[in-house]
């Protein structure tokens, strides 16, 4: 149905005008969020404010409420029954802002008209600060990605310095971390059963401090491990190493123990997490009514550049295995994937194909990883004895079921649909799993080289991005990547399938510079390498330390976490840009500085490879 037919009941309220055309005189939840508002199962404020209404409670957003004024925004809809829930969106606000060189970005994907400045730095610590200054009996409860990955102490890139728990910043009542579906079913089943606030301290996938005086919640299933003190933390960066690998290994298992960190006098609990949502679960979640549309306030500001993208893409699971230590999908959505079923998606690409704007081409059939759907333990009981970071580093476990089967069938029966003309997969592939040498699993049925065909043939857009992040083996052991060597596989594989479909789609493969282990002849490597294998690079990025990545302990403390052995690292501004700079060797302002790096390193061999 076109957005200008549909009642503006069908969105939830973010206006009191709105609440009150619902017939409500007082809100049960409000969520305040960093992102505009748009009614999509790709947005997460979407997800939890339709779950909430699915749970039978009355919601209200306030989207990129202004927090410099006299505060109207959050004042509008008056006090909540239960408690405020606040996000920064669907970005740690950090990354949002700012660059990896710390230049302030000109624009925000997030906001109508791409514009910047409608969210705080830190945006998650200053909603919640504004909250219990206004209404400091009412809960609030912090999630999302900036409030996950904050939720022990934590190395804050852009101001330097470890930092806190994030409760501890801002004041929060209760964190919930990781995906929120489950956590929030649970507590506000127990809030609708008339249980206090106050009291409930034993959900799992949740956190919050207690007073020095107070006693430890207690649930006998549970062990307690305690972390290093944030004191000792600040006294001592070795320390700060070892926390991060006891809160990784946690969050990686089945079973987890209770986490329990000093702060000051207060005291950090961090309770155990779920285990992966069941299909029914988190079809569940994706199968609620969406609009898949944008507020309507929003017509005249113009579009929302993170929903342009997005709008006829379908998310067919969550999780990551890959346990790349510079990315945080594994740290918030969890390393064990939560597939949907085939006849949620296929209801999904029922609802995209109905937008008023549709032509016949779904973007994405994707997820974190695109081709992880369906992959899982083939005996689920060594997985829950299993505290691995990574499924497939430094091999891929022969344990794991890495059949693409499932997938090809998803791709071949949404190609089925008579309004579906094209459906692509704009996710970035791992390109790893589809490599014999590499992944033996599953080798004996073809299902890689028949994925591959399928993938090339009905569902690139003319092109495919993968990611091989380096081509140093020593950087790719600490980024937990696959030696380069595998790439070259992948991409001859790749080549010879074009070919035998009469078809030439060229890769696009993603390169990191300035990430802990990489110096700069491992940059110059990289050049020469893909410059042998005719690219010139377009994909790249220079590595930004964010909160719960192996590579920014390493960056911070200078010690991997897992040995508390020293590993190099760039720091430094110019450090960093002259490692980037070996990306672009074929530009002529770069030549001559390269051509002075390389002699002085005695690495003519290089330079003559780059000329």
């Amino acid at each position: 149905m076109d957005q200008n037919l549909r009642p503006i009941t069908d969105w939830l309220p973010i206006t009191q005008k709105e609440v009150e055309k619902r017939g409500w005189e007082q809100l049960d939840v409000i969520i305040v969020s960093g992102d505009a508002y748009v009614d999509h199962p790709a947005f997460g404020t979407a997800v939890i404010g339709r779950i909430i209404e699915d749970e039978g409670f009355k919601v209200g957003i306030i989207p990129q409420p202004n927090w410099r004024d006299d505060l109207r925004d959050f004042k509008k809809f008056g006090k909540p029954k239960y408690f405020f829930g606040v996000t920064s969106g669907c970005m740690d606000s950090m990354v949002n802002h700012y660059t990896a060189g710390k230049k302030i970005r000109s624009e925000d994907a997030y906001t109508p008209g791409g514009l910047s400045g409608f969210r705080p730095d830190y945006a998650t610590s200053e909603y919640t600060k504004i909250l219990k200054e206004l209404y400091p009996d009412v809960p609030v409860v912090i999630g999302g990605i900036e409030a996950s990955l904050r939720r022990v102490t934590h190395y804050d890139y852009w101001s330097d310095q470890l930092m806190p728990t994030i409760l501890e910043t801002s004041g929060a009542d209760m964190l919930v971390y990781g995906m929120g579906d489950q956590p929030l079913r649970d507590l506000l089943r127990l809030l609708a059963k008339g249980v206090p606030f106050d009291n409930l301290r034993t959900l799992y996938q949740t956190a919050f401090m207690v007073a020095p005086n107070e006693a430890l919640p207690k649930n006998k299933n549970w062990e307690d491990v305690e972390l290093n003190s944030h004191e000792d933390c600040l006294k001592d960066k070795i320390k700060y190493a070892a926390n991060f690998k006891r809160v990784e290994v946690e969050s990686n298992k089945w079973m987890a123990d209770r986490i329990l960190q000093k702060v000051g006098e207060k005291t950090l609990v961090i309770n155990p997490p779920y285990k992966t949502m069941t299909e029914k679960e988190i079809d569940q979640s994706f199968d609620l009514p969406y609009t898949r549309l944008p507020h309507p306030k929003y017509k005249k500001r113009g579009t929302i550049p993170a929903y342009e993208m997005i709008k006829f893409s379908i998310n067919m699971h969550r999780g990551c295995f890959g346990g790349c230590s510079f990315c945080t999908i594994s740290a918030h959505q969890g390393k064990f994937i939560a597939s949907r079923s085939e006849t949620s998606i296929l209801k999904e690409v029922d609802e995209v194909v109905k937008h008023p704007e549709f032509k016949g081409y779904i973007s994405d059939l994707g997820g974190p990883s695109a081709n992880m759907y369906k992959m899982k333990g083939k005996d689920e009981s060594i997985c829950a004895k299993c505290s691995a970071p990574s499924c497939i580093h430094p091999v891929v476990c022969n344990n794991l079921d890495t059949s693409h089967k499932p997938l090809t069938e998803i791709y071949r029966k949404v190609d089925q649909n008579p309004e579906v003309k094209k459906a692509f997969v704009g996710s970035g592939i791992r390109y790893d799993l589809l490599v014999e040498d590499y992944n033996k699993n599953d080798n004996e049925d073809n299902n890689k080289t028949e994925y591959m065909e399928e993938l090339i043939q009905n569902h690139i857009s003319g092109r495919l991005k993968v990611a091989p992040e380096h081509t140093s083996d020593a950087t790719l052991r600490i980024m937990r990547k696959p030696s380069f060597k595998f790439f070259h596989q992948f991409k001859k594989k790749y080549d010879q399938i074009n070919d035998k479909l009469g078809m030439s789609q060229p890769l696009i493969p993603y390169f990191i510079s300035s990430h802990p282990g990489c110096k700069e002849e491992d940059m110059a490597d990289l050049a020469a390498e893909t410059k042998d294998m005719g690219f010139r690079l377009e994909q790249v990025q220079d590595f930004t330390p964010t909160p719960m990545t192996v590579a920014t302990v390493i960056y911070y403390s200078g010690v991997h976490p897992y040995t508390l052995r020293p590993v190099y690292a760039v720091t430094t501004k110019e450090e960093k840009q002259n490692q980037n700079r070996f990306f672009f060797w074929y530009k002529k302002e770069n030549r001559s500085w390269i051509k002075d790096k390389l002699l002085k390193a005695n690495r003519k061999d290089l330079l003559d490879r780059l000329s």
